[in-house]
């Protein structure tokens, strides 16, 4: 099986994201090596060895990701024997060509402490594990959004996604089978804000399955509640005309994306 490696003198994060986003149009496994903090030509050589170790089959070339700012350390990994692509030279040199400035590569400055929005995501991380679960109502009026679904049906992780990555505050808050009563209804604490509602929802085999995993055999985890429950939400969000999103095929991440394109929130990442 081919290699695959990320590397960089900072996180590796673009390094991973460009290639792995390259890598997955094709339908072939890879192994994956993350390597970040290539910091030294002395741990670069040493990386180089590590690349020529894993070239094992002649018709199968390691490929080699990489983003470093350092000429040293860019040029000892761009001798390995693997087949190398430099995501900075490919995009660096034109852009300087149309922007008529040249660039001023740093270290760090994408992904660190020192990036502007850095604080923006950090509060934005802790809005959402403090408004987590319907755990707290008097933040609601300074939330950018409030996603609103069963039990298990990704409004936690959609949250710290949405906050982590793009700075948005996301509080969220779970339908239970009390809330169902007769009939589900928006409950007071939310009427408020009905601007800021987007739900989510499930299909009822995905919820039972995730629901068995955590609590197998249980009435919470059976079908028939499965499928109450996600008949009672659905109805409640077009009754009252909240804005969905099936989840069931879809990541964290094209839930967040699908959730800003129809919302218009805006980031705060850049």
């Amino acid at each position: 099986m081919r290699t695959a490696f990320y590397i960089s003198d900072g996180t590796a994060i673009t390094a991973e994201v460009f290639g792995h986003a390259l890598l997955s149009l094709f339908p072939i496994q890879f192994i994956h090596q993350t390597i970040p903090f290539v910091e030294t030509p002395e741990k670069a050589v040493k990386i180089v060895q590590r690349i020529s170790e894993s070239f094992q089959d002649p018709s199968e070339r390691p490929l080699v990701f990489y983003t470093i700012v350092n000429p040293e350390i860019r040029e000892i990994i761009a001798a390995s024997p693997g087949i190398n692509y430099n995501f900075l030279d490919q995009f660096v040199a034109p852009l300087e060509k149309i922007l008529g400035v040249p660039s001023k590569p740093e270290k760090h400055r994408t992904h660190s402490i020192h990036e502007k929005t850095y604080d923006n995501r950090i509060e934005a991380v802790n809005f959402a594990l403090t408004n987590d679960d319907g755990a707290n109502f008097k933040d609601y009026a300074s939330a950018d959004i409030i996603l609103v679904g069963v039990s298990r049906s990704g409004k936690t992780p959609t949250s710290l996604y949405l906050a982590l990555q793009y700075g948005i505050r996301a509080a969220n808050y779970p339908f239970t089978e009390e809330d169902m009563g007769d009939v589900l209804k928006l409950p007071a604490a939310l009427k408020a804000y009905k601007q800021k509602l987007f739900g989510l929802t499930i299909s009822a085999e995905r919820l039972h399955q995730i629901r068995s995993e955590r609590r197998a055999n249980s009435r919470y985890a059976s079908m028939k509640q499965c499928r109450m429950e996600i008949r009672e939400v659905e109805n409640l969000y077009r009754k009252e005309k909240i804005p969905f999103l099936n989840s069931t095929h879809y990541s964290v991440e094209e839930i967040s994306a699908k959730i800003l394109a129809e919302t218009g929130l805006e980031r705060r990442r850049y």
